[in-house]
């Protein structure tokens, strides 16, 4: 009986992150260079299920056979005691492209990140909205530095903005810097999410195959609406089906109390 409560508990817990991340996703729909979260459900626990093998025959023969060892308890199998979320992972996979015709405002086809200083040190995002600060550096809108190919801050002076496809950035047709364009052989692995829409890495980039800058273009956020609401549905439906569950499982084992009263 207790194993019913164990496993309708871990259900709604899971059921709690997992809507969570779902609520997450949701919230940046509209969050250029956002890569989804995703979780899956793993068994929590389990617990053998196993009873004493007994042999027929007279008491004597049957002592004699638990003292040699013989009926010992054979296993039946495992039972499950619920569920639980597994850790986060990203989707890495390319959004689709919006042309914006803003200056500043670019986006990566293909493998890549721009790499970015922030007060924690340098971070990785592929959210290409970029801004000209007061001082002139080109940072990102949460006002991180974005970083050229020898790690240093750009500034930009006054004039008309050309970004090529490979961060070279030009500013009233004289060279100002190119943006450092990095990629990770396997960003699934090499990367983990930290700030908001950007993520750190144990090492530096393992990969020299880029992709491409689009001037005047934001990648959008590689989430699938539809999906996600599908996901939040049945998300909902599994929490109160287990919710339900619970409500039995300790409505049987008060009756249970309550008849070892009456002995």
């Amino acid at each position: 009986m207790l194993k019913g409560i164990y496993s309708a508990a871990s259900a709604m817990v899971a059921g709690l992150n997992r809507q969570a991340v779902i609520s997450h996703n949701i919230d940046n729909l509209e969050t250029p260079g956002f890569k989804e979260i995703l979780v899956s459900m793993d068994d929590y626990l389990e617990t053998e299920v196993q009873e004493k093998s007994l042999l027929n025959g007279t008491a004597s023969s049957q002592a004699f056979l638990d003292n040699a060892g013989i009926n010992k308890l054979r296993r039946l199998g495992s039972v499950g005691l619920g569920v639980m979320t597994t850790p986060e992972t990203s989707n890495f996979e390319q959004g689709s492209l919006q042309i914006t015709n803003e200056p500043l405002d670019l986006a990566i086809e293909g493998a890549g990140f721009f790499r970015v200083q922030t007060p924690d040190g340098v971070r990785y995002t592929r959210d290409g909205r970029l801004l000209r600060d007061a001082s002139g550096t080109l940072v990102t809108i949460d006002g991180y530095q974005v970083l050229d190919k020898n790690g240093s801050p750009i500034t930009l002076g006054e004039g008309l903005i050309e970004i090529g496809p490979d961060g070279t950035i030009s500013v009233a047709e004289k060279a100002a810097g190119q943006i450092d364009l990095v990629a990770f052989t396997d960003p699934e692995t090499e990367l983990t999410r930290d700030l908001p829409n950007t993520f750190t890495a144990a090492g530096t980039p393992t990969s020299t195959e880029v992709g491409s800058i689009h001037q005047g273009v934001l990648e959008t956020a590689n989430v699938d609406t539809a999906r996600l609401m599908t996901q939040m549905i049945s998300t909902t439906r599994a929490y109160e089906a287990a919710a339900q569950l619970l409500k039995n499982e300790d409505d049987l084992l008060g009756k249970a109390i309550a008849s070892l009263g009456n002995f």
